[in-house]
């Protein structure tokens, strides 16, 4: 196949990409949505290989972009599938770890370039994270190039066996940071209303609920919240395995807690909150710490992963497990206005040194260049 360039010049073809998704992360997902509609704006054909229900969510066909259906396993058929909608691509670009592994099996025998992109670590225990480990070396030792949402994901690369590891341009897509106090979709006291935050601060938090999002520790920490005056309600939206466990604590010790599942409004319920909080065991760049910042809502995040690096000094992290200094910093905001509203600026300030969508494609597209231009011989 003759090189091309995404530029598409007069007399040749236009790039084609293959985006792979493994359709179960939403981060990713909004990312291979956002990059798709710039790739295509500019010239670029692209095919989304992602499950049709991811489809069906971030409509990667209104973008431009054309969508194959591919099941998220990684069975005979879901590569088979994959491998005949790669035939005619000039490169293929995947996103999270198991997508990554299904075009490394598609793509066997074939010397079509692949781009890997890791938007956050792959979490497992015992046997399973062994697994996790091969699945890696295997990944990054085909994949041409690697890019990593954060600093700490392009070192795992490279300790993995990344011959091309490099800090990736992710955008918070446009969508989901369009959150602004002064025109919002429902007033900010009709959203603290429908949630029972009337006349008390309210505290929010958002992601699924499992292990690694530390809620233990979070409803240890509302325990002291009780003592406030007004008391503090803590809302958290997200579905997930323990959801019946954190339900039956909250009842049972009587916190200020309330579990409101999965939320297509986010945006607006943190824009209504006096407090974002993130306790996980780890982050890359996490969206809810993004769209904190974006929103003006102080933010108390765990000191972990690549969350310095996200907020600069434009939150407040805390030790991960430490309920106490959880509880400690969130009293001592709350009574504190002045300090709120220098994290508010300081989050505006360090939101606008993270990339923009433009400049995200603009890096994809150099990369992609870089890996099917013609290279001169010498």
């Amino acid at each position: 196949m003759t090189p091309v360039s995404s530029h598409s010049p007069h007399g040749q073809s236009p790039l084609r990409t293959v985006q792979v998704l493994g359709g179960g992360n939403a981060r990713s997902s909004a990312h291979v949505r956002s990059l798709a509609s710039g790739l295509v704006a500019r010239g670029v054909r692209v095919t989304v290989c992602a499950p049709a229900d991811a489809d069906r969510t971030y409509d990667f066909s209104g973008a431009g972009a054309d969508h194959v259906h591919v099941p998220r396993s990684s069975d005979p058929g879901a590569v088979a599938a994959l491998r005949a909608a790669c035939a005619d691509a000039d490169l293929v670009h995947a996103h999270g770890l198991h997508a990554s592994f299904r075009a490394v099996l598609a793509l066997s025998g074939r010397r079509t370039p692949l781009v890997v992109t890791w938007h956050d670590r792959a979490h497992a225990e015992g046997a399973r994270a062994h697994l996790v480990r091969l699945l890696e070396r295997r990944v990054v030792k085909a994949a041409s190039v690697v890019l990593g949402a954060s600093s700490t994901l392009v070192d795992r690369a490279r300790a993995t066996g990344a011959r091309d590891a490099r800090l990736a341009a992710v955008a918070l897509p446009g969508a989901r940071k369009a959150m602004r106090l002064e025109e919002p979709d429902r007033p900010r006291s009709k959203v603290r209303a429908e949630l029972g935050a009337t006349g008390r601060p309210l505290l929010m938090a958002v992601g699924s609920l499992d292990g690694r999002r530390g809620y233990d520790t979070l409803l240890d920490a509302s325990r002291a919240w009780r003592e406030l005056d007004p008391v503090p309600l803590v809302v958290i939206a997200g579905e997930g395995p323990l959801r019946a466990e954190l339900q039956r604590r909250i009842e049972d010790e009587g916190l200020p807690v309330r579990l409101i599942g999965r939320r297509d409004d986010v945006t607006q319920l943190l824009a209504a909150a006096d407090l974002a909080l993130l306790s996980s065991s780890w982050e890359s760049r996490s969206v809810l710490a993004q769209e904190a910042l974006h929103a003006r809502v102080p933010l108390v995040a765990t000191d972990v992963g690549s969350m310095p690096e996200l907020v600069g000094d434009a939150a407040e992290l805390v030790p991960y497990g430490d309920a106490e200094a959880l509880a400690d910093t969130v009293v001592r905001l709350l009574g504190d206005p002045e300090r709120c509203e220098e994290l508010r600026a300081k989050g505006v300030r360090q939101a606008a040194t993270w990339p923009s969508e433009d400049e995200t494609v603009a890096q994809v597209l150099s990369v992609y260049d870089e890996l099917t231009q013609p290279r001169p011989l010498v």
